[in-house]
């Protein structure tokens, strides 16, 4: 999934976040829903046993009596009448209707399982509601004080309210036979206020989310530590094998984690140190019987035999001196400070140019980079070196950022195989166009620029340019180095 977090961290938020989310939508669901069933359920019996009282009141007295009385009961949310016929019976209701059902329950048990009944439930406001009464607003539950004013005003309910809208309640038309087989009709509206979400609940649900979030957040974010932590050391366990050990905390599977990578870099650790020993006896070792050489050398009276002898002695303490800086990667054995990198460069071809040799420089530096300077110094000259052997001369180009700093050695020699371009950082390898002695070298000065450039937490990388020769690019970021 493109759109999921990379990050363990992200992830582990993410599946969480949407599991409460989830989680308090359905609660809220659940709540509310039973809030509004028990909500209708009370305004339902209040509003039947009111038509309960009418109906007995009604029952009590004579029938010319009895128009009186509905006069005085006339009122939305209650509109009496006595003249209506009866309707047949829950025309154009569902039994499976909640509001229905449960009115008709509380409608028949406040008046007798005996008591004859008949309730229809409407869509719309019924006739008696939009041709407008003489209520109040205290009596209409749920409707505003300028909603009844309307109706007062005679504009009626459709008026008030909007055309053919209900303001969020259900309508009823309730008929009941009184004991002298009269039908009195009941046009009823049970209020909306069910359907408000409470303040209090909204509230509470909030700071629940609210409170299970931030410890979710500090959870995820104390077990996604330590592997944040391991994967950093892992990052810089190249650049500098002799790092502080990770502290061995946290949870125990964090804990064996840290210490099976401080155990893994003790012995790293120590299998380099072992191999650089051993590699600086065997340089200390064959430096004697080269000397001894060169001495005898000397001593030859057929000059041609002395200088090829001469030259080979020179290779050979030269390998032996490369392979010993390359084996123990004496760049991480120098403090890092602040230095002026281009200064360093202009020095470099100063250097060259007393030598008669062409290096020129393109772009600037604008502020010191952190690095080690005489590791640095080596890494260029040996990029130089080679631009020079196989190119006769040398472009350096130089570009500055914020995050990074990149120096580009530039030749116009042959250039290198693609699938060499890799290959020639490997220890003593080198390519069908260097293997003369003139120009070969030891094969180790690539592999040792790249050392030194990881060692600074960048890399070395080689590439043939379109218009002929090779590119080297020393790619530095601007962090302190390790």
């Amino acid at each position: 999934m493109r759109l999921a977090p990379r990050s363990l961290f992200g992830r582990l938020v993410l599946i969480l976040l949407g599991g409460l989310i989830l989680a308090q939508l359905a609660t809220a669901y659940i709540n509310l829903a039973e809030r509004d069933q028990l909500l209708y359920r009370a305004g339902g019996m209040r509003l039947a046993q009111q038509i309960s009282d009418i109906v007995k009141l009604l029952d009590s007295l004579p029938a010319a009596e009895r128009r009186k009385v509905v006069a005085v009961f006339n009122a939305p949310p209650l509109a009496v009448s006595l003249d209506r016929p009866r309707m047949p019976a829950r025309a154009g209701t569902a039994e499976s209707d909640f509001a229905h059902s449960m009115f008709t329950a509380v409608l028949r048990f406040a008046l007798g399982e005996d008591a004859q009944v008949n309730v229809v439930r409407l869509e719309d406001a019924p006739e008696s509601f939009r041709a407008g009464s003489r209520g109040g607003p205290q009596d209409m539950p749920g409707m505003t004080g300028m909603s009844m004013m309307s109706m007062m005003q005679g504009r009626g309910w459709e008026r008030a309210m909007g055309p053919g809208h209900s303001p969020g309640g259900t309508f009823f038309t309730v008929q009941i036979a009184l004991h002298d087989r009269t039908w009195v009709t009941f046009d009823s509206y049970l209020s909306p206020q069910a359907t408000a979400v409470p303040l209090r609940l909204a509230l509470t649900l909030l700071i629940l989310l609210g409170s299970v979030i931030a410890l979710s957040l500090v959870a995820v974010r104390w077990v996604t530590g330590p592997l944040a932590e391991l994967a950093t050391a892992a990052e810089k366990l190249g650049e500098d094998i002799n790092r502080p050990p990770l502290p061995e905390t946290g949870p125990s599977e964090a804990q064996r984690a840290a210490r099976a990578f401080n155990t893994m870099q003790r012995r790293l650790s120590r299998f380099i140190s072992d191999r650089t020993r051993i590699f600086t006896a065997m340089s200390h070792d064959l430096k004697t019987p080269i000397t001894r050489l060169r001495l005898r050398s000397e001593m030859l009276d057929d000059e041609a035999l002395r200088a090829k002898f001469v030259k080979d002695l020179e290779e050979m303490e030269a390998m032996v001196s490369h392979s010993l800086d390359f084996m123990r990667d004496a760049s991480t054995q120098e403090a890092v400070q602040r230095m002026d990198a281009m200064a360093l460069l202009e020095s470099l071809q100063i250097d060259y140019q007393d030598t008669g040799n062409t290096v020129e420089i393109e772009g600037s530096i604008g502020h010191p980079y952190p690095g080690r300077p005489l590791a640095l110094r080596r890494c260029l000259t040996n990029l130089v070196d080679n631009a020079i052997r196989y190119g006769g001369r040398a472009t350096v180009r130089v570009e500055d950022t914020a995050e990074r700093l990149t120096i580009r050695v530039l030749d116009n020699g042959p250039g290198i195989p693609d699938e060499e371009l890799e290959q020639v950082f490997e220890p003593f390898f080198r390519g069908e166009a260097s293997r003369s002695r003139d120009t070969g070298g030891t094969g180790l000065g690539l592999g040792i620029a790249r050392n030194i450039a990881r060692a600074h937490g960048g890399d070395l990388v080689l590439r043939n340019r379109p218009e002929g020769g090779l590119e080297a690019m020393l790619s530095l970021p601007r962090i302190a180095a390790p």
